[in-house]
């Protein structure tokens, strides 16, 4: 009975490509809940390592990287079998290997005096994987003739313009000063991002693409719309910066770094996925 109900809720949602489920969801929710903390108990060890803005931005590479490479999945061209690795939840375990792994190596270097900041290959390791991950999407689509810079242009304005107007409201509206800090700035961009694609895709796209995520899937089918994932982003992103900011001032600020990147990572990395997915018509 057990076997039939993680085949069910957990191993068939990958294996057939289903929407999320309300058992699955809730899992993975309490699985980065604990993996957040894990992380932060491991980083926290470190005499190199500074769980501060910089950190946060020089993984943020490795944000994009994910997002890119659920995509290369997307495609077709990962043998099955393989392919379940690029799939989430998998995918997030072969990220947090990679980044993990180059962390590692990056610090040991330093700690060694081979090098003196070990952000920069860190970073750069990052980096070139996203690039490399998007080379192979670029030539995806070359080969098969579909690369839409249009949708590109449609998604990534309708992200910046949405993201600048809530920005103003924080802002001027409210007088929250600290939103002007550049991982605020990420978290908006990230998340309305997300929304932005997922409102493209389902309402405007050719392909007409499907919201799989619980709550997201629900609304949409109740308001008619799936520009209504602004509304549901918005209920998250005041009332959560807010929260942020205060915790900001009183909790552990490695801490309040991390939950602030799986934030980000939460909305930029499907948003990017999604984005992608789009612009190739896959």
């Amino acid at each position: 009975m057990i076997g039939d109900f993680i085949e069910k809720y957990y191993i068939d949602p990958i294996r057939y490509g289903q929407p999320y489920n309300v058992v699955d969801t809730t899992t993975y929710a309490l699985v980065l809940i604990i993996a957040l903390y894990i992380i932060y108990r491991w980083l926290s060890r470190s005499r190199t390592i500074r769980i501060d803005r910089d950190f946060v931005l020089v993984t943020l590479p490795y944000v994009v990287m994910g997002g890119l490479l659920r995509v290369v999945e997307d495609t077709g061209i990962v043998p099955v079998g393989w392919n379940y690795l690029l799939i989430t939840p998998l995918i997030y375990f072969v990220m947090f290997l990679y980044t993990a792994g180059v962390l590692f190596v990056s610090v040991t270097l330093q700690e060694h005096g081979y090098i003196r900041d070990y952000h920069r290959p860190y970073a750069g390791a990052g980096i070139a994987g996203a690039v490399v991950t998007g080379l192979v999407l670029v030539s995806f689509g070359l080969k098969n003739g579909v690369i839409a810079p249009d949708v590109l242009f449609i998604i990534l304005l309708l992200a910046a313009g949405t993201t600048a107007a809530v920005w103003l409201v924080m802002r001027r509206v409210l007088s929250w000063e600290y939103v002007s800090d550049p991982l605020y700035v990420t978290l908006l961009f990230g998340q309305l991002l997300d929304a932005s694609a997922t409102s493209y895709g389902i309402d405007l796209h050719p392909l007409h693409y499907v919201e799989v995520h619980v709550v997201g899937s629900h609304l949409i089918e109740w308001t008619g719309t799936a520009f209504s994932m602004f509304a549901l982003k918005l209920l998250v992103l005041f009332p959560g910066i807010y929260i942020l900011q205060r915790f900001r001032s009183e909790g552990p600020q490695a801490l309040w770094h991390l939950i602030l990147l799986a934030m980000i990572t939460v909305g930029l990395a499907p948003g990017i996925r999604d984005m992608a997915r789009m612009v190739l018509y896959v």
